[in-house]
């Protein structure tokens, strides 16, 4: 699969509706950061790597919930990027 396409995952998720497929790569997405694998193969960023694991057929949303290992409770596991803040001058 060269390019992932929204029509691609709208086929798969079988209503047309948009908002089911954000719904549903929301809930992939978040599975993920929380250390999941991904169940395709890749080394996109884990929109595109959601939206092929959609598109795949793979993840939809009868079996979310059963696809996840890890608890929802469970810490991210991205850190957070610490804010740049300026340094301070005295006067």
């Amino acid at each position: 699969m060269a390019r992932i396409t929204v029509e691609d995952c709208l086929e798969v998720v079988g209503d047309s509706n948009r908002f089911n497929l954000i719904h549903l790569a929301v809930q992939r997405i978040k599975q993920h950061r929380q250390g999941e694998p991904y169940l395709v193969e890749g080394k996109n960023k884990e929109v595109v790597m959601t939206l092929r694991e959609i598109a795949s057929g793979k993840v939809t949303m009868e079996n979310i919930d059963s696809i996840a290992t890890v608890s929802e409770d469970a810490p991210l596991t991205q850190e957070p990027e610490p804010v740049a803040t300026a340094p301070e001058n005295p006067v």
